[in-house]
């Protein structure tokens, strides 16, 4: 029954989120036409695409969402927000966040239909990462969108870790906070390798926790102070990690993508 349960709500979230992204196509290029030119930060557009991550995240029946820690007044101060990646869960769990984010991501990404073409319009950075130049372009674009105000999204691992091991964290988004003299945003991840494990498409139920550490600032710091920084934001982001999944049950031994049994009733909260 649950893996009948499992397969009928992976359908149910692929149809769904294949009929968002073809819908919020047009949606989106409207409203991009419309604040070209009152919003260069590409604001609304960016908020626009995270919603439609959050309207097929609803759509679907297997995950149980929880939102929890820091809440950010200003949904407008730039700030460079760091996440843990394990799955592609994380993207349609950290869309719940609100405030529109402008995301770093893989330079062939953009050149998938029809989420490329929003991801292009909303002013997300584009990066090859075996390229110095693409590397040197992708962190000027982001620099600017600091300065038009739009907090910039970096998975610092770089990639989705294969193990439940957080992997080393690269330099780029500490030498880009400190370069702008914005304070860091780190933001955990938790329960999405269990809901969709990598290389899968299919899902599982299950609850997923997107928790919001306090800002580490960044002020008066220099190109010599990433590696600390790096580390410390590291170092809070596995505690707090292993916080909650010694909260939702998930640090006794499993078997790789295998689920974790929800507990409790679909919800969404923010304290």
């Amino acid at each position: 029954m649950g893996a009948l349960f499992s397969l009928l709500g992976s359908a149910i979230f692929w149809v769904a989120t294949a009929c968002v992204a073809f819908l919020w196509l047009p949606l989106t290029f409207l409203v991009w036409l419309a604040t070209a030119w009152l919003d260069p930060g590409r604001f609304a557009v960016g908020l626009l695409l995270q919603f439609g991550g959050v309207v097929a995240t609803a759509l679907q029946p297997l995950w149980r969402l929880r939102l929890s820690g820091r809440w950010i007044a200003d949904p407008r101060r730039p700030y460079v927000v760091v996440a843990n990646h394990e799955s592609m869960a994380d993207i349609f769990a950290i869309c719940h966040l609100p405030w529109g984010m402008k995301w770093l991501a893989k330079r062939e990404v953009f050149w998938i239909p029809p989420v490329g073409p929003m991801m292009a319009m909303a002013g997300f950075v584009g990066v090859v990462r075996k390229d110095r130049t693409s590397r040197a372009r992708a962190f000027e674009l982001c620099r600017r969108r600091l300065e038009q105000r739009c907090p910039i999204l970096i998975f610092p691992e770089g990639t989705r870790a294969v193990t439940r091991d957080l992997l080393p964290f690269r330099d780029g988004a500490f030498r880009l906070a400190i370069e702008a003299q914005v304070p860091i945003l780190p933001v955990v991840v938790a329960g999405t390798r269990q809901v969709w494990p990598k290389g899968s498409l299919r899902l599982r139920p299950g609850r997923v926790r997107v928790h919001v550490l306090d800002p580490v600032p960044t002020e008066g710091l220099t190109d010599a102070d990433v590696p600390v920084l790096r580390e410390e934001v590291r170092r809070r982001i596995a505690r707090a990690r292993e916080e909650l999944w010694r909260e939702m049950g998930l640090l006794q031994p499993e078997r790789e993508g295998t689920a974790q049994p929800a507990r409790s009733s679909a919800h969404q909260s923010t304290t």
